[in-house]
């Protein structure tokens, strides 16, 4: 018997606040798209929507939560700032509006974005995360597309240390990613070391090795489709997938992975598809200064 569920989650630090172990990834989610998403996410089962401000769409995110009839608390919405606004002050601002936007009282994680805003921008955005945390608009902060490095020059100036966790996406131009042919080890490690969990945006590699032998094959062993292969595989890795999609069908699908378990042998069939960062297919930023 598999041994997850939908409802799953898992204790993110220092407050071992409950985050869903599966989310809904809503980039490039636009208008009545975003809102018809997230409905059918919330009505499937789904408890947790990942957004943020670079998506344009936390207005439309807001409107699924409040129409979906659940208790706030019942829902676990991030979203996440993009850039520094030039100063703590200013940043503060900036995340504030996140809020008021959404109109759900409070978001349950804020992320930084990317690292791309040197040491001095990611100072001052995580003093203003910690402003916002402090004034309980948000239950969690943490980052996304961070490098060992980047949390290592956490420790010298934040005052809330671990970050919640770090999402490990891929969208844009200067992001991480996080599946089988990219396994990014050694940032990998590094949280687990630290004890910060892993979100692993695009699980399903923007459909780029749906056609992959290995991929295909495991798939046909289990009986699930490629798609549900990769998301159960970032499940037993112990990662938290955030499987993208605007097809209320897919999104179902998408959740349709506690059913089945994949084989260690065929567990290690997927990590030995890892190819570095040959893997990637954007440009990842864990060399930003």
């Amino acid at each position: 018997m598999a041994k997850y569920t939908l409802q799953d989650t898992v204790s993110l630090p220092p407050n071992s606040i409950p985050i869903p172990r599966l989310g809904l990834g809503v980039f490039m989610a636009k208008g009545s798209k975003c809102v018809t998403a997230v409905s059918a996410a919330l009505k499937c089962g789904y408890r947790h929507i990942d957004s943020a401000q670079y998506y344009g769409n936390e207005v439309e995110v807001g409107q699924g939560v409040r129409d979906s009839g659940l208790k706030r608390d019942e829902v676990f919405v991030t979203t996440k700032i993009m850039s520094p606004a030039g100063s703590v002050e200013e940043s503060y601002a900036t995340v504030k509006s996140s809020i008021e936007k959404m109109q759900i009282g409070y978001v349950d994680c804020f992320l930084i974005h990317t690292p791309g805003s040197g040491p001095q921008g990611r100072r001052e955005l995580w003093s203003a995360l910690e402003k916002l945390q402090k004034d309980g608009l948000t239950k969690t902060i943490g980052v996304s597309n961070y490098g060992v490095h980047h949390l290592k020059e956490m420790k010298e100036y934040a005052k809330s240390y671990p970050p919640c966790l770090n999402q490990i996406e891929q969208d844009i131009a200067d992001r991480r990613q996080l599946h089988p042919w990219f396994q990014q080890r050694d940032i990998v490690s590094y949280c687990e070391q630290e004890g910060i969990p892993i979100e692993a945006y695009c699980p399903l590699v923007r459909q780029e090795k749906a056609d992959d032998a290995n991929l295909v094959d495991v798939a046909k062993k289990c009986g699930k489709t490629p798609n549900q292969v990769l998301i159960r595989y970032a499940l037993q890795k112990g990662w938290i997938p955030l499987p993208k999609s605007e097809n209320p069908e897919r999104i179902a699908s998408n959740a349709d992975v506690y059913d089945f378990e994949i084989p260690k042998a065929e567990m290690k069939k997927l990590d030995d598809l890892d190819q570095g960062r040959q893997g990637a297919i954007t440009w990842t930023p864990q060399l930003s200064l």
